[in-house]
């Protein structure tokens, strides 16, 4: 499985990026292969300042629904608006287009608190 090394990570199976104080959030790919083909993302959050693991959406696949929790407080701005048509991006790409929502980060310092990529790796095998 892939875990980029410059991403941080959850026990709930979400990544973030941070570029100033802006972040992206997906879920990885360990997540992505638990839940099976994708069919529906709904993140109905843009414009919610939301907790560190507050719900922020759901992702639905064939077999299940499955929460999204936020991996820090912030404020959701975006969410990926190319999910509408093809949530399969999940599956595919988790990384890259497959991308959940950005978020204004409330304090920058609580994603260094998250899991590496190598702390993350050693807790799914």
């Amino acid at each position: 499985m892939n875990f980029p090394a410059e991403l941080r990570y959850t026990k709930d199976h979400e990544w973030i990026s941070l570029e100033g104080n802006v972040a992206t959030v997906g879920i990885t790919d360990f997540a992505q292969r638990e839940l099976g083909d994708i069919v529906y993302v709904d993140i109905d959050s843009v414009g919610k300042s939301l907790e560190a693991e507050a719900v922020f959406g759901t992702v639905e696949a064939v077999k299940t629904v499955s929460d999204l929790f936020l991996p820090v407080a912030g404020k959701i701005l975006e969410v990926n608006p190319v999910l509408n048509d093809q949530p399969e991006l999940v599956n595919t790409d988790p990384y890259g287009q497959g991308w959940m929502v950005k978020l204004e980060v409330a304090n920058v310092a609580d994603v260094a608190a998250l899991m590496s990529a190598e702390d993350y790796s050693a807790s799914v095998s």
